[in-house]
C-alpha cells in the first residue's frame, strides 16, 4: 500500500517581525511552499538585536504620546546563554574566527548575535521576504482571512488580505514599571531599563536599580563602574537582606523591597536602610503588548500571560490562522533558568505551523 502523501494547500501568510522568530518562522513556512511576507519597523533583519544609543522621549515610558525605540539593548550586553544554545538547529551560532569583525567569545556582545541573525537571512534568502521600515497597525479577522493595514516610513498605507498571520513582534518593547509607594512627590529621576544604553549619565550619583534578575544584575554593575553608589533593591532578597557585593568599585549593596521614597530625596528599604539617591532604574521587565491585534475579545493578558493559548502558539478559537512564536520568557535547560525566546523559538517552529485545507 503506498505511503499517504502530506499535502499542503499553500497559503498567503503576514510574519509580523524580522527578529529571531520572525527569520525562522518565514523560513520554515517557505519551505513547507506558503507564500510570506514579513513586515518590520527597522531597516534591516535583527529585531531586538538591532542596537540604538537612541531612546525612548519618556525615560519610563509611560507616555502614550513619546516617541517609542522597539530596542531595550544596551551598549555593554553580552549574552547569558553560551552560543551553542543560540543558534538554529541547522544553522549553528560557531565563532567565526577568522574575522576579526566578529567577537568569538562562547558568550558574545550584542552585536555578534546581530551578526549571526542577518548571516541566517542571507543563506536563506529571507530579506527578499521583508518589507522593511512598514509597522503593522492593524491585524484582524474576516470571513474566515486575515486583514492586515500597514504603514510605511513616509506614511503610505496598505491594506492587504492574508489567509494567516503569525506574530513574532517579541516582548520587550512596553516595560512594566514597579509600584514604589511615595514616589510622587519623590524628586529624583526615573527611567527604565529599556531606555538604558550607557553608563555615563550615572556619574558620582547613588543610583536605586529595582530588580537584579539578567538586566538588573547587569546594568547594576555597569553604572557601579562611574556611579558613586549603587543600591540594588531585590524582590527575591529576604526582608532584612543588606549585603555589599564584591565588585572592583566597591561601590555595589544589595536589599530588600523599597518600603517608601520620601519628599526629600531619601529611599527606605524594607531592612530598614535608607539612601539619599539622585536616580531609580527600574530593571522590572516589560508587559506583552499587541496594540495592532484585534480578535474579538478572544485573547486576553492576565496577569503578563497570553490566553489562552495550546503551546504557547495558538489560539484555539482562531487557530492556526492565527499564530505566536517566542512568547515564553523563560525556559528550562539543565535544571537552570535562561532568559531566551530565542532558544525556544527553533523548538516551536517544528509544528507544522499552517495545514489549513
Amino acid at each position: 500500500m503506498a505511503p499517504t502523501q502530506n499535502t499542503i494547500c499553500s497559503k498567503h501568510v503576514a510574519v509580523i517581525g524580522a527578529g529571531a522568530a520572525g527569520l525562522v518562522t518565514a523560513r520554515e513556512l517557505r519551505r513547507e511552499g506558503h507564500t510570506v511576507v514579513v513586515f518590520d519597523r527597522e531597516k534591516q533583519v535583527g529585531g531586538l538585536w538591532n542596537y540604538s544609543f537612541k531612546a525612548d522621549s519618556d525615560p519610563l515610558s509611560l507616555d502614550t504620546t513619546r516617541t517609542i525605540v522597539h530596542t531595550s539593548i544596551y551598549e555593554s550586553l553580552r549574552t547569558n546563554l553560551p552560543r551553542e544554545c543560540m543558534g538554529f538547529t541547522d544553522f549553528p551560532f560557531v565563532p567565526r574566527i577568522h574575522d576579526i569583525s566578529r567577537d568569538s567569545r562562547r558568550y558574545p556582545s550584542h552585536r555578534e548575535v546581530l551578526a549571526y541573525l542577518q548571516d541566517f537571512a542571507r543563506e536563506f534568502k529571507i530579506e527578499e521576504m521583508v518589507r522593511f521600515e512598514t509597522e503593522v497597525v492593524c491585524v484582524e479577522p474576516v470571513n474566515g482571512k486575515w486583514s492586515v493595514r500597514s504603514k510605511n516610513s513616509v506614511g503610505f498605507a496598505a491594506h492587504e488580505i492574508f489567509d494567516a498571520v503569525v506574530v513574532c513582534s517579541g516582548h520587550f518593547t512596553e516595560p512594566n514599571v514597579a509600584h514604589i509607594p511615595g514616589i510622587k512627590s519623590w524628586p529624583g529621576k526615573q527611567i527604565h531599563s529599556h531606555n538604558y544604553r550607557v553608563p555615563g549619565p550615572f556619574n558620582n550619583e547613588v543610583v536605586v536599580v529595582i530588580g537584579n534578575y539578567a538586566s538588573g544584575a547587569d546594568i547594576s554593575r555597569d553604572i557601579a563602574k562611574v556611579a558613586k553608589e549603587v543600591h540594588i533593591a531585590s524582590r527575591a532578597s529576604e526582608s532584612d537582606t543588606y549585603q555589599k557585593l564584591p565588585v572592583p568599585q566597591n561601590n555595589l549593596w544589595v536589599h530588600s523591597e523599597i518600603d517608601f521614597a520620601h519628599q526629600d530625596g531619601s529611599i527606605l528599604f524594607k531592612n530598614g536602610k535608607v539612601v539619599y539617591a539622585d536616580t531609580i532604574v527600574h530593571c522590572t521587565g516589560y508587559k506583552y503588548y499587541f496594540p495592532f491585534l484585534e480578535t474579538n475579545g478572544y485573547i486576553n493578558i492576565n496577569e503578563n500571560r497570553v490566553e489562552p493559548l495550546y503551546k504557547h502558539v495558538f489560539l484555539p478559537a482562531l487557530a492556526p490562522s492565527l499564530s505566536f512564536i517566542g512568547l515564553p520568557g523563560m525556559v528550562s535547560l539543565n535544571q537552570n533558568r535562561y532568559h531566551s525566546d530565542f532558544f525556544l523559538v527553533h523548538v516551536l517552529v517544528g509544528f507544522n505551523l499552517l495545514t489549513v485545507d
